[in-house]
């Protein structure tokens, strides 16, 4: 069985980051266990580093631990280049960045809290919409 191709949004690694409890933890601690392909593009770890040193002084980590977790993310990501912007497609351009990630990598499903943010796109792109917790059930994680 061939592995699922997942995009993560930005904002399932800030909730991971702020808390140790929870699905989206759970899944950024799967990462790198061969269970899916996580992909990432150039715009989007930008925009997790950026969002993540925001939380530097509000949480327990430090910029340090920040940029070993995003060298984690890089060293274990599948590297897609965008050639082709669906933009726009969605209200928010940052949302189209990863919607532009997950139609590049052909990825299966898009990981977000934020369903409603990315409306149309399991009809027209056929990328299913998950959060963590049903993407964590889905891949046997959870019970």
């Amino acid at each position: 069985m061939e592995k699922l191709e997942i995009a993560i949004d930005t904002n399932i690694l800030i909730t991971g980051l702020r808390s140790r409890r929870g699905a989206s933890f759970k899944l950024l601690s799967t990462i790198g266990q061969n269970k899916f392909n996580i992909n990432i593009s150039v715009p989007l770890l930008l925009e997790y580093e950026a969002v993540a040193k925001k939380l530097i002084g509000k949480i327990i980590l430090t910029e340090e631990d920040i940029d070993d977790i995003l060298n984690y993310i890089c060293n274990v990501s599948k590297w897609r280049e965008i050639f082709y912007l669906w933009r726009p497609f969605l209200k928010d351009q940052k949302d189209d960045m990863v919607l532009e990630l997950a139609v590049t990598s052909q990825c299966d499903m898009i990981i977000t809290y934020n369903k409603k943010d990315f409306k149309n796109v399991e009809k027209y792109f056929g990328i299913r919409l998950l959060t963590p917790k049903e993407f964590l059930l889905e891949i046997g994680e959870l019970s």
